[in-house]
């Protein structure tokens, strides 16, 4: 596979992804959407789990994550996960509409998550996969719609 490595170590595809940026006319899409009579770009779901479990284990992570992704409507493009010594994971699935990205703590049964979808995608449906892959106590959400036009 012919890559290139950003300083950062991070790898991504020489040629940028057609994954949904044109319609079928050929035609760039435009992912924004209405809901309400309210026009932004995407929905932002800031997530905190509490009382989690799981948080130490990255091959769970992306799976959890790759689920909710999925079930939000949404196309994987790539996944980084890091585990930390002594515990802990940081890590991102670079998405179409966006990314989720998380960040747990073991030694707390916390984990923080951020999930941003733009167009159609419903960063909602996330919410079961998260609860049923980690099993937290308790769920915070915030949302903020991004970019948003009136």
């Amino acid at each position: 596979m012919d890559a290139l490595v950003s300083p950062l170590g991070m790898v991504s595809d020489c040629s940028p992804s057609e994954a949904q940026s044109v319609d079928i006319r050929g035609e760039a899409k435009d992912h924004f959407v209405e809901r309400d009579g309210v026009r932004f770009a995407g929905t932002h779901l800031i997530v905190d789990l509490w009382g989690a479990t799981n948080l130490d284990d990255p091959a769970h992570i992306d799976s959890v994550l790759r689920e909710a992704a999925i079930e939000t409507g949404a196309t994987i493009l790539h996944g980084h996960f890091h585990h930390f010594a002594p515990d802990g994971v940081s890590g991102v699935l670079v998405l179409a509409e966006s990314h989720i990205s998380i960040h747990t703590w073991p030694e707390r049964a916390y984990a923080a998550l951020d999930i941003f979808v733009c167009g159609i995608c419903n960063p909602y449906k996330a919410v079961p996969i998260l609860k049923k892959g980690f099993g937290p106590e308790r769920v915070q959400l915030a949302e903020h719609k991004r970019g948003l036009i009136g």
